[in-house]
């Protein structure tokens, strides 16, 4: 029975659309017939004020989308560099004693990372060259099957599409993860992030902040217009609390959480917030499928690194399937070749992963002992050139074992 797809792939946000275009334009998997599935496909480019979904985008990521033309279509003024990044604990200060300061200067970098609006950085994708050969279906997955032979999507529609492969890229909710019959481990932080945009009294610098505070960590990122996305984490109740109060007195409130730093905060946007939970697939392929992105692992946002871990995946895959691409399409979906995409992230995700919960543990605890230890680490590991260029290293995404689109950049 001849598939209607080679791959297909659930799920066209930033990651799935990334994954999309990177099988289009390798030169190994060129000529094979690409399929995305998404329910909600953007149709115009996004206008109007800075949306509060923003991601802070690592070089890593960068590169990867540079490869399929996306990073190039973006506009100077939708990208916000930043220089540095200034990370300290409630007891310390900011630049001095119990705080760390990381700078793209100390590394020969221009910068050490973008804020970027998701919906622009999806929208990019799909405007990318590479994109082009994708064929694009619009509509939701209900049921999901595999025999030797292929995989068989089924859309709540009624429609039937046959592939190769299939590849879930469809979120932390993925529908596809859970119809393919894979388990997650994790749990619930009992936080949620609440986020916003803020004008601030002093310009941010260009400089990514984050202060560790008992109930969770709160972070302070540039935007191109002068203002600063918030991300601030927050036990749920206490988040549900500030979402009700009026925006000069959550403006207040920004004020003290961030100790005065930036002078007088102003709520310049709507807010919202989202739950936080940690969560890892038991496995990240079976036959016929795997698994790509926030759909393979939700990390706690305090470090930023959740979209730049899907799209170092997308390449990954990418990767390990061109290199199977000369054994037949066939081969793409043979369980030998997906474990090997497997072992590789699953690993680094997991090392990930754990460093983040750590870091949320350790820092979101009011305990006077742990204070003094986080203060007294974050002063040598300030001055430890070797510790902080190791740090940097992974938050460029350029350090670990990397998928060949990234390094040969370097």
């Amino acid at each position: 029975m001849r598939s209607d797809f080679d791959i297909l792939i659930i799920g066209g946000g930033m990651v799935g659309a990334c994954l999309a275009a990177l099988c289009a334009q390798d030169r190994k998997l060129h000529g094979l017939r690409i399929g995305l599935l998404e329910g909600r496909p953007p149709t115009t480019a996004p206008q109007g004020d800075v949306d509060l979904r923003v991601s802070a985008v690592s070089r890593a990521s960068q590169r990867i989308l540079q490869a399929i033309d996306a990073w190039q279509r973006l506009a100077p003024e939708h990208l916000s560099a930043y220089s540095d990044m200034v990370v300290w604990d409630a007891s310390g200060r900011p630049r001095g004693p119990g705080s760390l300061h990381f700078a793209a200067s100390e590394l020969g970098e221009p910068n050490l990372g973008h804020i970027v609006e998701n919906r622009r950085l999806q929208w990019a994708v799909y405007e990318s060259a590479a994109f082009r050969s994708v064929t694009l279906l619009q509509g939701e997955l209900s049921e999901l099957s595999s025999s030797e032979e292929l995989a068989v999507a089924k859309l709540a529609d009624g429609r039937q599409v046959r592939a190769g492969l299939v590849v879930g890229a469809d979120g932390g909710a993925s529908a596809s993860r859970r119809l393919a019959g894979i388990e997650t481990i994790g749990w619930d932080y009992e936080q949620s992030a609440l986020v916003t945009h803020v004008r601030t009294e002093h310009s941010h610098q260009h400089t990514a902040w984050q202060r560790f505070l008992p109930g969770g960590p709160l972070a302070f990122l540039p935007l191109a217009d002068g203002r600063s996305s918030i991300v601030w984490t927050l036990p749920k109740q206490r988040c549900a609390e500030l979402l009700q109060i009026a925006p000069s007195e959550l403006a207040q409130e920004l004020t003290a959480a961030v100790d005065g730093t930036f002078g007088r905060v102003e709520i310049a946007a709507p807010l919202a917030s989202f739950p936080l939970a940690l969560a890892h697939a038991r496995r990240y392929c079976k036959p016929r499928f795997v698994l790509v992105g926030d759909a393979a692992h939700s990390v706690h946002p305090l470090a930023g690194q959740g979209v730049n871990l899907g799209f170092m995946d997308a390449a990954a895959l990418v990767q390990v399937l061109g290199e199977s691409a000369d054994d037949g399409a066939a081969a793409l979906a043979e369980l030998r070749v997906l474990r090997r995409y497997e072992r590789w992230r699953r690993s680094e995700n997991a090392l990930a992963l754990g460093l983040i919960d750590g870091l949320n543990r350790l820092f979101s605890n009011a305990s006077g002992v742990l204070t003094q230890v986080r203060g007294l680490g974050l002063t040598m590991v300030d001055n430890s050139r070797i510790a902080k260029r190791i740090l940097m290293g992974r938050a460029l995404g350029t350090a670990g074992e990397v998928p060949r689109l990234v390094s040969q950049a370097i």
